[in-house]
């Protein structure tokens, strides 16, 4: 065993983690990518491109919230309607 698995294991107590629930959280990770999720179950994908897919995944869904949200800034400071002054009011709450 690896000097910095068996310090895992002593640090982290009784909440240890097994093998085959990391198993299982890959398979759920990949059921969300949208990439890997219609790959068919005997399509073997490694668990380090799920995790870097998923960084991935995330990256660009904080780009697209980012630019969704200076969209909407843009959209809300160029309109003075009272539809406009309910969405400001809403997203300040």
């Amino acid at each position: 065993m690896s000097g910095r698995r068996s310090r895992s294991r002593q640090s982290s107590g009784t909440s240890r983690i097994s093998e085959d629930q990391i198993n299982e959280l890959i398979v759920n990770l990949q059921q969300l990518l949208p990439e890997l999720r219609d790959s068919r179950r005997s399509d073997k994908v490694s668990a380090a491109r799920v995790l870097q897919d998923t960084c991935n995944y995330i990256r660009n869904l904080h780009r697209e919230v980012d630019g969704l949200s200076e969209r909407l800034s843009e959209l809300l400071a160029n309109s003075d309607t009272a539809q406009a002054a309910l969405i400001r009011s809403l997203l300040t709450q």
